[in-house]
């Protein structure tokens, strides 16, 4: 679209974050911002009001979005079908004999270990995001109940852990997509160009070593302190007027009279889902790929490039849905009949994460049309000098994913004008690359609207609105040293 809409492109996003923020009801500030934005466009109210359904009916005719709400909802699935087997159970009783033994019957230093452990595990799953914030939660939400440990904190953990390690360690979709980036912008190598610009991301890093910190000294503040001494007081893992985004249909169901109470009846079917997501890739890629096929580190970083995926998360939980099936039928825990119906049930208890999702497609297309990335980008370049390049590039980017609740595209946008400038600048473009990967990640960290950031809701089935209020403070602590940092390098280093 060429119309330039200045200013007035910034302001369906901003209403719906504030409107989020202050209402705490996220589905009218997100629609909100929708008909605002298309009324910015056609200058009209039924125009915008006609214009505001075609896109959330036009949110599926993209496949990838479909494939990811369709995802979305059948982990509902996957969830309640663990439930019922008696995997959680067998998995908290598993863990809480490991930590009684660890922690020598010491609560603080259980509750300690608990949270480590809930860390390294989305550290470890940096195959994906999604996958890696939605293992953390399945596993770690019914110990962190039991141990009187806020949802707000398990939602912080797990967001926390997902987007800086899937970033820092790019042998995955975050880094094929990137990669991809780069090779446009005429890198030859963009692994190694990528690999350089890791030591310049400061915020994922920073952020790392923060979650550690809290963990570790455990000393929160701010909602989030409040969020620890509710749970710890009076035993509510929620606020007041909280609104849980996973449906009572599938949180807190008792076992199956039948179930077998054993860690692998959950592990599992988990287990599948992860390791088949790089799997995938490298299948879906293959297909793409200009590269014979072998197992060399160039193919399947390659084919991990070309790869899709939205088909490799949807596939994914599709092959664990089966295994867990399978593996609860020769159990005779399930009758066909009775998994079946508890895959429909499962998933009808996702319906409102799946409708949150297609909203924040939704609000994504329209800042895309509105061009809201391009019009805040355009309008700061002009503020740059070369010393200031660094922290201002962070600063645009957390701005721009922050707006428009979406870090990929931020990165489509930022890196396209970072590269050029630069090379005009002479400065370091593995420098200019981590700043704008820093600042994306942290941005989308913040913002309500980001489909990560309502995944990690989900994941640790608290308000959405609680789990953005208690990050905020914490993240707003590693974006700001990020940025002090951006502005020494920038003075010593440019």
């Amino acid at each position: 679209m060429d119309a330039n809409f200045g200013f007035w492109s910034l302001v369906p996003p901003l209403v719906a974050i504030i409107m989020a923020i202050k209402t705490r009801q996220v589905f009218i500030s997100l629609l909100t911002g929708i008909f605002l934005g298309y009324l910015v466009i056609h200058q009209h109210l039924w125009n915008a009001f006609l214009a505001t359904i075609d896109s959330l009916v036009n949110v599926f005719s993209s496949a990838g979005n479909t494939r990811t709400i369709m995802f979305c909802a059948l982990v509902g699935a996957l969830i309640l079908l663990m439930q019922l087997s008696g995997g959680v159970n067998g998995l908290i009783a598993y863990m809480n004999e490991k930590l009684d033994k660890s922690s020598n019957d010491d609560p603080k230093k259980k509750n300690i270990l608990i949270q480590f452990y809930a860390f390294v595990m989305g550290i470890l799953i940096f195959v994906e995001s999604s996958i890696s914030v939605l293992t953390v939660g399945t596993v770690f939400r019914p110990i962190f109940d039991k141990m009187k440990i806020s949802r707000e904190k398990l939602a912080y953990i797990a967001d926390s852990s997902s987007a800086p390690s899937c970033i820092l360690i790019p042998f995955n979709g975050w880094g094929a997509y990137i990669m991809g980036l780069l090779v446009l912008e005429g890198f030859a190598s963009p692994f190694k160009i990528l690999m350089s610009s890791i030591s310049f991301n400061f915020y994922p890093i920073l952020t790392l070593f923060f979650v550690i910190y809290i963990i570790f000294s455990q000393k929160d503040w701010g909602p989030m302190k409040e969020a620890e001494l509710r749970v710890k007081e009076t035993g509510a893992v929620l606020s007041e007027n909280a609104q849980p985004t996973v449906s009572d249909e599938i949180s807190g169901v008792e076992p199956h009279k039948k179930a077998v109470f054993k860690p692998f009846n959950m592990l599992i079917p988990l287990l599948i889902m992860v390791l088949f997501m790089p799997v995938m890739l490298i299948y879906t890629g293959s297909k793409e790929s200009e590269l014979s096929f072998s197992l060399s580190f160039d193919y399947l970083i390659d084919a991990i490039g070309k790869g899709s995926g939205s088909t490799s998360v949807l596939v994914s939980v599709i092959i664990s849905i089966g295994v867990a099936c399978l593996l609860y039928g020769f159990q005779k825990i399930l009758t066909p009949k009775e998994m079946i119906d508890s895959i429909l049930k499962g998933v009808a208890g996702l319906i409102p994460l799946a409708l949150l999702m297609m909203f924040a497609f939704a609000i994504n297309t329209v800042c895309r049309d509105l061009q809201t990335g391009i019009y805040i980008a355009e309008t700061t370049k002009e503020w740059l000098t070369p010393t200031l390049v660094p922290a201002l590039l962070f600063a645009i980017s957390c701005f721009i994913a922050f707006s428009t609740g979406t870090s990929w595209g931020t990165f489509s946008i930022m890196i396209s004008i970072a590269i050029p400038m630069a090379s005009t600048l002479q400065i370091d473009p593995a420098l200019a690359i981590g700043a704008v990967l820093g600042g994306g990640v942290f941005g989308d960290h913040c913002s309500p609207i980001s489909d990560t950031t309502i995944i990690s809701s989900m994941a640790a089935n608290t308000d959405h609105i609680d789990h953005v209020r208690t990050q905020l403070p914490y993240a707003m602590v590693t974006g700001i040293t990020s940025f002090v940092l951006y502005i020494i390098l920038g003075i010593v280093y440019v």
